[in-house]
């Protein structure tokens, strides 16, 4: 897994509406790359909501915020509209961003192992750098303490 310090694996992937979007593209700003399981479900809902909620404090600190889970464009698509999502989501359904994040990992649930996200988040400096790495991300209080993260950077 990539942490503090070093520059963030580039990648391209299709957003919601099948529009190619690199992380080159993305920066001259600070990101917030958020990887989650399944778009609407209820952690996923919860977080992408916190993150709508607190968007303005992000674009105070010219921060963007980009979802990343295994969804095809249709999916996320019908996710960002269900909850007015005003940020861009990615579509990772090949695996290969989570695998070079290192967040692809084997899951279990009710004793049943499978392959699936770690919810965890990167906060990625212009120039491409990793300054803060969320892992194993508990979803109440989580944009709050990412907007922490970016005060401290910034500060």
């Amino acid at each position: 897994m990539p942490d503090i310090g070093q520059r963030a694996p580039e990648f391209t992937l299709a957003d919601q509406s099948g529009t190619p979007v690199s992380l080159a593209s993305l920066l001259g700003r600070t990101v917030v790359l958020f990887f989650y399981p399944k778009a609407d479900t209820s952690g996923c809902s919860a977080e992408a909501c916190a993150f709508r909620d607190d968007l303005p404090l992000y674009t105070e600190r010219d921060a963007a915020i980009v979802g990343i889970s295994p969804d095809p464009p249709k999916k996320q698509l019908k996710f960002q509209d269900k909850y007015e999502l005003p940020y861009t989501l990615l579509c990772d359904t090949e695996h290969e961003v989570a695998t070079a994040y290192g967040v692809w990992v084997e899951k279990s649930m009710y004793g049943r192992k499978y392959m699936g996200i770690a919810r965890t988040t990167f906060v990625i400096d212009s120039a491409g750098v990793i300054i803060s790495v969320f892992r194993d991300v508990k979803v109440t209080g989580h944009s709050a303490a990412v907007l922490d993260a970016l005060t401290g950077a910034a500060g």
